[in-house]
């Protein structure tokens, strides 16, 4: 998926949507991607709605989840997740239960979703070290 060419097309989908459409959309910002939080926020501007998040709500740009992959077979996230888990990182998948029903949903969903905090995703992302040396 080209960034460029989805940025466009969700700030289209989001400027053609009533104003509490997009503000029910933002107020659960975990089930978008990064491109879809950023675009709804700045339509949420463009329209003069600052605050979309309440006080209480808002969450620590530490402590938020980020995806770290996304992967097309249930398998494949579950082994990703238990090395994760093994190296002390946690970890959570999002949609495993409906690739886990049928899947051939997984393509329509985007994958099964592995998520890291924000904190750990560099530490995630590292490939791991050899105990060779």
């Amino acid at each position: 998926m080209d960034p460029e060419k989805e940025r466009a097309r969700l700030a289209d989908v989001y400027a053609n949507m009533p104003l509490e459409q997009l503000q029910e959309i933002a107020s659960d910002p975990m089930s978008l991607t990064e491109i879809a939080q950023n675009e709804i926020q700045a339509e949420l501007r463009r329209r003069g709605v600052v605050d979309t998040v309440s006080e209480e709500t808002s969450v620590e740009q530490s402590d938020r989840l980020v995806v770290l992959c996304r992967y097309r077979d249930l398998h494949e996230a579950l082994m990703a997740q238990g090395t994760l888990e093994s190296a002390g990182i946690e970890s959570f998948l999002a949609d495993e239960n409906m690739v886990r029903m049928h899947w051939m949903w997984s393509n329509a969903l985007g994958g099964v979703r592995l998520f890291v905090w924000q904190e750990d995703a560099s530490d995630g992302r590292r490939p791991p070290r050899s105990t060779d040396s």
